[in-house]
């Protein structure tokens, strides 16, 4: 079997689903290659330059390998500027790579000017015409080596982003064509969230013999007829992963201690609105695992992909540091207001801490079913700052509950916790299409396509869209304590770079 992670997204790390189902198949003795056809795909654009237009793009060409290798410096993180430079080049030479093919691209997104990851004809048009597609070249050359010579019968994609989409339908047009006997599944994040939607029938049977939902690896090994008995939880490997070619300075391990959310409450999140399960690995189990996967791969940064890290997994973490640094996304809750948990925390390795405020106003908070006291809160990002933990607070306007009122009491908490707020990301919301409360408010057509997953809506006291981005434009992020902090965000790989940033 042959396992992709095809492109696009942000060429940091390699992928966590991909080697879970690595893990499964290699416990069952499954023959099986794996490839990152992401960042394998990007470098072979990258190292195939189109002729150059521009003055920009003439320089960023010239100046490629060594903004390649910048990415690959701590130092280049110790100057923003450089950095900066570096994202802004090698992006530049993405971007002129899918100029004539249609595709808008760069090292973090993936779309096209006519066709629409949302429509499903247009994911099978894509599939129609691999060739059209910017990483034809790549993926035809790499894909029949593989095949040819393994004998691969399985073929199957991880598709978790929007952004991989179009690329993901090209590599299955280009297999269903060039070897019709392939049986091709296709699972991932993303389509289980396609499968999740209201009347879900699967429009691309002609071309997927399989779709899967949810964790894959025993649906996988079900599919396979695997031998023997079937793990609860298999760890993931990432030994077949080209682990040094990632844009980052040293390997970053990414790593899920669960599955669905411990919280699963909040109005409007889509693991709620899907139903997820809440599947934890026990905490003894994940440190166990994370002890051997950072004795075998010595990484600069670990990263917990976690929904939110549970405090079992946190307080381990903190008992028994790992050897390496490490963030990842949590709760604020009341451990964190132990000041002494905290900096047990930061001498753990606790560089960054990713935290989903959402609001500054506490109805709205109250409203939405997050759990959270503002007091708390306030608290929280004070301790953090004092242990030395960056925080990268998320914000989302526009919820049902909130009007302008609401949204300037957001602005005053970030001014008011300027100091102790590292890194800001700011989101509109988006009204889940499945979730509860859809039916609860008049909704509107919102993104044109048969596999959206959002629903537009009337707001309850006027507060649209439009409102809301000329607010955040305008008013929010004009406020020159709050430019101060959107400013450390590293361009284009924001989060995922940030703790390199956080000190």
């Amino acid at each position: 079997m042959l396992l992709i992670h095809p492109p696009l997204i942000k060429p940091c790390e390699p992928p966590a689903g991909i080697a879970k189902l690595s893990g499964a198949l290699n416990a069952h003795g499954i023959p099986h290659q794996v490839l990152d056809a992401n960042i394998e795909g990007i470098l072979y654009l990258l190292k195939h330059p189109r002729t150059a237009f521009d003055t920009w793009t003439r320089r960023a060409v010239k100046n490629l390998t060594n903004n390649i290798t910048a990415f690959r410096d701590l130092r280049t993180y110790q100057s923003p500027d450089r950095y900066s430079r570096a994202v802004r080049d090698v992006n530049r030479v993405l971007e002129v790579a899918g100029k004539d093919s249609g595709a808008i691209l760069g090292l973090a997104d993936y779309r096209h000017q006519n066709l629409s990851s949302l429509r499903s004809a247009d994911l099978i048009t894509a599939a129609e015409h691999p060739e059209e597609n910017p990483f034809y070249p790549y993926f035809k050359m790499r894909l029949s080596n593989f095949i040819d010579r393994d004998e691969t019968g399985t073929v199957g994609l991880s598709l978790n982003y929007l952004s991989q989409a179009l690329c993901a339908f090209a590599m299955i047009g280009y297999l269903r064509k060039e070897f019709p006997g392939l049986k091709i599944v296709l699972g991932g994040g993303l389509v289980s969230s396609w499968m999740k939607r209201p009347g879900w029938r699967n429009p691309f049977a002609g071309l997927v013999d399989h779709c899967i939902a949810g964790p894959g690896e025993h649906s996988l090994l079900d599919l396979l007829a695997a031998s023997g008995m079937k793990q609860k939880h298999y760890p993931p490997d990432y030994s077949s992963l080209p682990l040094h070619d990632y844009l980052s300075p040293g390997f970053i391990l990414p790593y899920s201690g669960s599955s669905g959310c411990y919280w699963s409450k909040c109005m409007f999140c889509p693991e709620t609105a899907e139903d997820n399960p809440y599947v934890p690995i026990p905490a003894p189990v994940a440190m166990a695992e994370l002890a051997n996967l950072v004795e075998k791969t010595k990484p600069a940064l670990l990263h917990l992909l976690d929904n939110s890290i549970s405090p079992a997994l946190m307080r381990a973490l903190a008992e028994k540091p790992l050897g390496a640094p490490w963030y990842g996304f949590t709760r604020i809750d009341k451990d964190l207001l132990d000041m002494d948990y905290c900096m047990q925390l930061k001498r753990s390795g606790c560089v960054m801490l990713k935290l989903g405020l959402e609001s500054g106003d506490q109805g709205v908070l109250d409203k939405m079913q997050k759990g959270i006291d503002l007091g708390t809160a306030s608290q929280v990002l004070q301790n953090l700052h004092k242990a030395g933990i960056a925080t990268y607070i998320y914000l989302l306007f526009g919820t049902p509950a909130e009007t302008i009122m609401e949204a300037r009491k957001t602005l005053e908490f970030v001014v008011r916790h300027k100091d102790a707020i590292k890194f800001l990301n700011l989101a509109i919301f988006n009204m889940p299409l499945c979730g509860q409360e859809a039916g609860e408010i008049e909704t509107e057509p919102f993104y044109e396509g048969d596999l959206s997953l959002y629903t537009g809506f009337k707001h309850p006291q006027g507060w649209d869209r439009k409102q809301v981005r000329q607010f955040l434009d305008n008013e929010f992020k004009k406020h020159p304590a709050i430019s101060s902090i959107l400013k450390n965000n590293p361009p284009l790989f924001t989060s995922n770079h940030a703790a390199f940033f956080a000190n």
